[in-house]
């Protein structure tokens, strides 16, 4: 019986020990269901996680299997971040965007992140206004860049902002948004702002020219093309059906926000669609959830404007770029 009196010390010590260890989840918004199609997608005991903050402008997130890691920009700071679960946000990348001597871009970094057939980053950069591969491993990363894409017929892109590869071509939109004064920019080279196909022979096809602010940019699983197009004045995804060479042979509205961009923060913008065609897209209030016909399930509300969102490769993770906060929200 000498030990009785270190019972209750030692109990304390665990105690204490096990508050000290316990990482305390900061969250930020709250998920609306709107329809209980959503319960199959987002637990009901879901929360909207903060796992890192302190940014300027979070866009493109890009989550790497095989790294785990996600990759995502800082579009004004020029700098592309990592995010893994042992380590948090470490810089990964910069300058991303932009590799002159000077610019008058408003955004010079890089904004949509995606990977080519071989697992090579590819960026869409504001200043340097093109699509570019970054020429080094992804677990050496080196601001060396190689053009894909950066002309239309000889004028130079605005500033491309979201990109996807499919069937080994690239897909890619072009708003003003990296131009100094936007449409009014004397640089501005084409009279539209376009969403275009570069394919994989090096040929480069203008898609849509008739959207005033296109911008995310993702596939259907059975083909169909989803535009976000982040204009106040006519804020709208556009669902566009194309043929086996990529022309579009009919489009439609998929869904319409226009009404709530005086009241909600926030634009469509860019987007991700799981394999049962499900679309997580950035809009006004936050993260709109639809199925694939466009019946709105649920939206993850968020007090600032949401750019982007990404998918963990097994679709259990959703990864949300929120401003200054990068966020994660688990899913069945």
């Amino acid at each position: 019986m000498r030990y009785k009196h270190l019972i209750l010390p030692i109990a304390v010590l665990i105690t204490v020990f096990a508050c000290q260890t316990t990482k305390e989840v900061k969250t930020a918004g709250s998920i609306e269901r709107l329809d209980s199609e959503l319960d199959n997608i987002v637990s009901v005991d879901s929360k909207v996680e903060i796992i890192a903050e302190g940014f300027t402008w979070s866009e493109g997130p890009l989550w790497i299997e095989d790294k785990k890691m996600l990759l995502f920009s800082d579009v004004p700071q020029d700098t592309v971040y990592k995010w893994t679960e042992e380590k948090g946000a470490e810089v990964y990348l910069t300058p991303s965007g932009f590799t002159g001597d000077s610019t008058t871009s408003r955004e010079r970094g890089a904004n949509g992140l995606t990977l080519d057939d071989e697992g090579n980053l590819v960026l869409a950069q504001h200043g340097d206004r093109r699509i570019a591969i970054m020429e080094a491993p992804l677990d050496s990363p080196k601001p060396v860049y190689t053009t894909l894409a950066d002309n239309f017929e000889g004028k130079k892109f605005d500033s491309p902002n979201d990109v996807v590869m499919r069937n080994y071509n690239f897909y890619f939109t072009d708003p003003p948004y990296g131009l100094g004064k936007m449409e009014q920019d004397p640089l501005k080279e084409i009279p539209f702002q376009g969403v275009y196909c570069a394919f994989a022979d090096g040929k480069i096809k203008v898609l849509v020219d008739s959207l005033t602010k296109p911008n995310g940019i993702a596939f259907f699983p059975d083909g169909k093309l989803l535009i976000a197009n982040s204009d106040p004045a006519k804020a709208k995804w556009y669902q566009y059906e194309l043929d086996d060479s990529s022309k579009v042979i009919s489009g439609k509205v998929f869904y319409d926000v226009t009404s709530l961009t005086a009241t909600e923060k926030g634009l469509p913008d860019g987007m991700k669609i799981d394999r049962k065609g499900n679309v997580f897209a950035s809009g006004p209030g936050g993260v709109w959830i639809f199925n694939s016909s466009g019946k709105v399930l649920g939206k993850i509300k968020l007090n600032e404007a949401c750019a982007n969102t990404a998918l963990s490769s097994d679709e259990k993770t959703l990864f949300i770029t929120n401003k200054n906060y990068l966020l994660r929200v688990k899913l069945k």
